[in-house]
């Protein structure tokens, strides 16, 4: 093996690493989140504050990303975000209601930032290997959801009932990570190009890309938010519902590995978003209105859906994009915006079931957003690169 494929191995399995790490922060609260409101005395404004708070931050903190990746180098900043990241992990469940509000913005900031840092590390060094590579590591977020989705309650039982050695083990992974990604800091590489980059945001492509991004992650988090809360209210036990969540979240490294796959062999992406979209939506309904014996079918369509939608979300920020730095400035956008209008998903199913008591307008709700990303799928899926002075060529 020569030494430049042998780097380009390590690069792939460091960036499986680091995808592993972007989500167990955000899936690990819902399946003990019953545990965590009794434990740290939390409202339920508190508790929804608790699962809104980090895809807000995504947004907030993504647009940092470009900046610190020109100032200290790529490689070097997601060292950063994984260090950070590990202390937030440890700092969230064992220092009260203040550092558990505080862990969780750190772990949101940090996940944001990394969120931003792969596409751009992709168009540069993978950019004739776009889909196969962006499904890699999107599979690797999924994988990180459903481990911890899965297995935060079991964990939690291991430490006699105790939600806090629970949240706090996914620090290791983080750790592990670090020290996978340190050989990285010794191929540092600049995400360059010959022009400034400008004008993204009279881009009307470009905010069809962050729509597109924005819409289909905020049904995202509303699933890591409240599935099993959902499917707790109608009948199941937390281990069973948390099961579940894990089972949608763990289908989806299928479809997050097809997406980009799917998504490069046409002409443009239009049709394969308009396809896990209606996976998704029907998978979500699903999981509202189906038998109850019947939830584990739509978990799988959900899961089958969401992979897609996300895995061609990130594709789509690589191949608008005409070189690595405009990635790098479009996945800012798309993923700081959007992460940004992301939020608002969880903290509405939140509001309108504690309103209606019940989960007929949390399904409206599912079918508004659904919609909406299809509109904003349908423009940014067309065979168009964004340019830095406003406008689509």
């Amino acid at each position: 093996m020569s030494s430049t494929s042998k780097s380009a191995w390590l690069l792939l399995a460091g960036m499986v690493l680091v995808g592993l790490n972007l989500r167990p922060a955000l899936s690990s609260i819902a399946p003990v989140l019953s545990a965590v409101r009794e434990g740290a005395s939390l409202s339920a404004a508190g508790a929804g504050l608790l699962t809104t708070l980090p895809v807000l931050c995504l947004g907030l903190f993504a647009p940092l990303a470009p900046w610190l990746a020109r100032r200290i180098g790529a490689e070097q900043t997601i060292l950063a975000v994984l260090l950070v990241l590990m202390a937030a992990l440890l700092l969230r469940p064992f220092s009260g209601v203040a550092g558990l509000f505080l862990g969780t913005v750190l772990a949101g900031a940090c996940i944001g930032i990394g969120n931003v840092l792969l596409p751009a590390i992709v168009k540069r060094e993978f950019a004739h290997k776009v889909g196969p590579v962006t499904g890699l590591y999107t599979m690797a977020l999924c994988l990180g959801a459903a481990l911890a989705a899965g297995a935060t309650v079991p964990v939690q039982n291991l430490a006699n009932g105790d939600w806090r050695p629970a949240l706090a083990f996914w620090a290791l992974p983080a750790l592990i990570a670090a020290f996978a990604w340190w050989p990285q800091l010794r191929q540092h590489r600049e995400i360059r190009a010959s022009g400034h980059v400008g004008g993204l945001w009279r881009d009307p492509l470009a905010w069809q890309v962050m729509l597109y991004m924005g819409s289909q992650s905020s049904l995202s988090y509303c699933v890591f938010g409240w599935l099993p809360t959902i499917l707790s209210e109608r009948g199941m036990t937390p281990l069973a519902a948390g099961f579940m969540m894990s089972l949608s979240v763990l289908v989806q490294l299928s479809s997050a590995l097809a997406g980009p796959w799917l998504a490069t062999r046409g002409r443009d992406q239009r049709a394969a978003i308009a396809l896990v979209l209606g996976l998704t939506l029907a998978g979500l309904l699903g999981c509202i209105y189906a038998p109850i014996e019947q939830v584990w079918i739509w978990a799988v369509v959900l899961g089958l859906g969401q992979g897609g939608t996300f895995s061609i979300a990130l594709t789509l920020i690589v191949l608008r994009a005409s070189d690595a730095q405009v990635a790098g400035e479009l996945s800012g956008m798309a993923q700081g915006g959007g992460y940004t209008i992301a939020a608002l998903g969880p903290f509405l199913v939140g509001a309108l079931h504690e309103w209606t008591h019940g989960w007929h307008a949390v399904a409206l709700l599912f079918v508004v957003i659904s919609l909406i990303a299809l509109l904003a799928g349908l423009g940014a899926g067309r065979n168009l690169h964004v340019r830095a002075g406003g406008g689509a060529h």
